[in-house]
């Protein structure tokens, strides 16, 4: 099942007509920068998404618009409502001009920090395996076969024990508060 997509415009339009935005991006996502009206539900944990009023639609939004596209057929069978995608999402409506609340004082979301983790001790295995040691190699190979264990499983290591490091501690207190 595909949902219609909306452009931010549109999706202001309905908004300001009664319609809920719902943001599904995980904790760390929101917590760092979201759209004033929207109504966090992360697709990690939504199942039925509960309203409580009357709503003419709903409007799902991510980051980019890939992850509510990947999965409009949960999304739609989430609530009993006009379901839409906002296009673009939360990237397309900054550039369409319109409200975000940022909280630079937050930590980027852990899969960037993942990506960064990865990235630095895959080169620092290749730099310390040229000029220091051979052995060395075998960390950039760790990293890797972490990657693809991840990227196979759906489930990232290095992004659990990120979620320990003390400032995303803090920022997942914040956002449960």
């Amino acid at each position: 099942m595909s949902l219609p997509h909306i452009s931010p415009a549109k999706a202001k339009e309905l908004i300001d007509r009664g319609a809920i935005l719902v943001d599904i991006r995980e904790f760390d996502e929101h917590a760092r920068s979201r759209i004033p009206a929207a109504r966090h539900a992360p697709l990690s944990r939504l199942e039925r998404l509960e309203i409580g009023t009357e709503a003419p639609a709903v409007i799902f939004h991510c980051r980019s618009g890939n992850r509510t596209a990947s999965n409009a057929a949960r999304l739609a069978q989430s609530t009993a409502y006009d379901a839409f995608i906002l296009d673009g999402g939360i990237d397309a409506w900054k550039a369409a001009g319109l409200p975000v609340t940022e909280n630079k004082g937050q930590p980027i979301e852990i899969m960037r920090q993942v990506q960064i983790a990865a990235g630095s001790l895959a080169f620092a295995g290749v730099a310390l395996g040229t000029y220091v040691h051979p052995g060395f190699y075998a960390l950039s190979a760790l990293v890797g076969a972490g990657l693809v264990f991840a990227g196979v499983s759906g489930s990232c290591m290095m992004a659990r024990l990120l979620s320990f490091a003390p400032w995303n501690r803090r920022a997942a207190t914040s956002a449960a508060a």
